[in-house]
């Protein structure tokens, strides 16, 4: 991933992701739907044990954990005793509505110190929850050098909602666009441009998926994918859920951000990635690029695409017009950056490189001044290599789910990174 002096081993940071199947949710029969494990506790009892076992035995620096039951003390002091007597201090978030599950969120003290810790309610449909925690070194990398610096990270722990049908997905965006921008306001307050950001979680929706293609946008890594040096078209090489339809897929990831990526606005890839989104919806009803701009412009006297008829087709499509869609400022921002040339209308080219053909979800180029970036670079201290990230049970690595896992519904995820110093005038590549 790039180039520098990697730092030893014992100052590589480890990281799981597992989502651990909250008991609440857990049937214990096919036959009968209504029998979940929180009915009986020797059954979640003994599975959480094994987990906490598994965890405890990955000994990783940050441990983020979904669909705690966090609404059953017995378990939660199961957790925050056996990992704190381990040496880890514990977050836990609770999702909002009462709806029994939430996320908890490790950190090892030997490794790490908690700078600060935050609570995102994203207030929308499903209820769901991110943590935010800012962490630093235990001890100082470059120390007596002039680029001395303590390592710190931003780290976020997060469960998405699923995708019951398609007209979630908008809502799936909105939830990582409020953690983007969340993260966005926080470095500003605290003036922490020059850290890299490792975003973990069930993210319920694979390497095909919208979601995906945003955080890649901008300038995130999927640290499993750069490990194995798989594209994005080795979706079905691995696979980390087998969800409730029974289908196996792999949604759980642990991005990484680091520092020296130059990044597009944020609201330029989340405009974009609503247009990807119009798109897939105008083609999931078998339109053609013809048909569909004949869609868009149906109350137009002309050529081409008013805005009341763009309003209308948002509709529509279910993107507007309900509690959770497209707020009249999101439509506007999207009219204006789909009329290009600023006259009011669309016409059939400004739709076909905005919305048919965009170059959507490719990382802007880097057009910063030799000066500015002379001024960047002295601001960064450090970034990550990807060491190494690994799978369990190791059949999900083949894409397979085997059927004598029975840890979770999920496979939990760790990487370890390699601390990599930057020299002071010269970037990660």
């Amino acid at each position: 991933m790039g180039r520098g002096s990697v730092v030893g081993s014992e100052r590589s940071v480890s990281c799981t992701t597992f989502n651990i199947l909250a008991p609440i949710y857990k049937r214990l029969s096919h036959e009968d739907q209504s029998c979940r494990e929180s009915q009986h506790r020797a059954y979640w009892s003994s599975r959480n044990e094994k987990i906490i076992d598994r965890l405890l035995c990955d000994r990783s620096s940050i441990i983020c954990l979904q669909e705690v039951w966090l609404g059953n003390d017995e378990l939660v002091q199961m957790y925050e005793k056996r990992l704190g007597d381990a040496g880890y201090v514990s977050f836990k978030l609770a999702r909002t509505n009462n709806r029994g599950d939430g996320l908890l969120t490790a950190v090892h003290q030997d490794y790490l110190r908690i700078a600060n810790h935050r609570e995102l309610h994203f207030n929308d449909f499903g209820d769901r929850v991110a943590q935010l925690l800012h962490v630093e070194s235990a001890g100082v990398l470059g120390q007596g050098q002039k680029c001395s610096v303590q390592q710190q990270i931003l780290i976020v722990n997060t469960h998405l909602l699923f995708p019951h049908d398609f007209s979630l997905c908008i809502v799936r965006l909105q939830q990582v666009y409020k953690i983007l921008r969340y993260i966005e306001t926080y470095q500003k307050d605290h003036n922490l441009d020059s850290m890299p950001i490792i975003l973990c979680g069930d993210w319920n929706g694979s390497k095909r998926g919208h979601v995906y293609k945003f955080l890649k946008s901008q300038g995130f890594v999927s640290s499993y994918d750069t490990a194995h040096r798989y594209s994005d078209v080795d979706a079905h090489k691995w696979v980390s859920h087998r969800n409730h339809r029974g289908n196996i897929c792999g949604v759980d990831f642990i991005w990484l951000l680091n520092p020296n990526k130059f990044r597009k606005p944020l609201r330029t890839s989340w405009n974009e990635a609503v247009f990807g989104l119009i798109k897939s919806l105008l083609r999931a009803a078998s339109l053609t690029e013809d048909n569909a701009f004949a869609f868009l412009k149906v109350d137009s006297p002309g050529d081409y695409i008013t805005y009341s008829g763009f309003c209308q087709a948002l509709h529509q499509l279910g993107l507007c017009g309900h509690p959770h869609g497209l707020s009249p400022e999101d439509t506007k921002d999207l009219w204006t950056q789909a009329d290009t040339d600023r006259n009011g209308v669309v016409d059939f080219e400004e739709f076909q490189q905005q919305i048919w053909n965009p170059k959507c979800f490719e990382q802007a180029k880097d057009e910063t001044t030799s000066e500015t970036k002379e001024s960047q670079m002295i601001q960064q201290a450090f970034g990550f290599n990807v060491k190494n990230a690994v799978l369990f049970p190791p059949e999900v690595e083949q894409g397979m789910w085997p059927e004598n896992y029975s840890l979770s519904d999920h496979a939990p995820l760790t990487v370890v990174f390699s601390p990599v110093k930057i020299p002071c005038g010269q970037p990660i590549c």
